[in-house]
């Protein structure tokens, strides 16, 4: 019992609560607050435009080749007037046996001629059916912590 006590006592939780949540909740209030709220009002135009144009924001042509080494994913992704560096285009894959799920950062490349949108591509080892991966967009902000306040995901159909 003299061994677990420290373990899961009472000082402990509070401790690891406060360095975990508290102080950087702090820090980043303190961040958003600084030179009049500059950041602050910035994320509100951000969560602005996320909200007046997430529907326009949409996935075309997704294509998988496959060898037995690697799954190579592109999509087409065209964002509807929203800044392509306001958002994460990844790739995504449930964990795997009590595994964290995958996400990877799926790479940006030629602007498409139709529109506003780009073609992005990513590799990944064959160690799973390339079906288990799935592309898609998520709101990506330097400080804001999504989903928790941004909750948007965009998959495609």
């Amino acid at each position: 019992m003299g061994r677990l006590t420290p373990r899961f006592s009472a000082n402990r939780t509070v401790r690891e609560y406060t360095e975990r949540y508290c102080i950087p909740a702090a820090a980043g209030y303190q961040k958003r607050a600084a030179n009049r709220g500059a950041m602050g009002a910035q994320l509100g135009y951000w969560q602005h435009a996320l909200e007046q144009n997430w529907s326009k924001l949409r996935f075309d042509e997704v294509k998988v080749a496959s060898d037995e080494e690697k799954h190579t994913v592109e999509v087409q992704v065209y964002f509807g007037g929203l800044d392509p560096n306001a958002l994460r285009v990844e790739l995504y894959a449930d964990g795997a046996n009590g595994a964290e799920p995958i996400r990877q950062e799926m790479t940006r490349g030629q602007r498409l001629a139709a529109g506003d949108g780009y073609l992005y591509s990513e590799q990944v080892r064959a160690i799973r059916p390339a079906s288990d991966y799935t592309p898609r967009v998520i709101p990506k902000h330097l400080g804001v912590a999504v989903p928790l306040e941004a909750s948007r995901i965009l998959w495609p159909r």
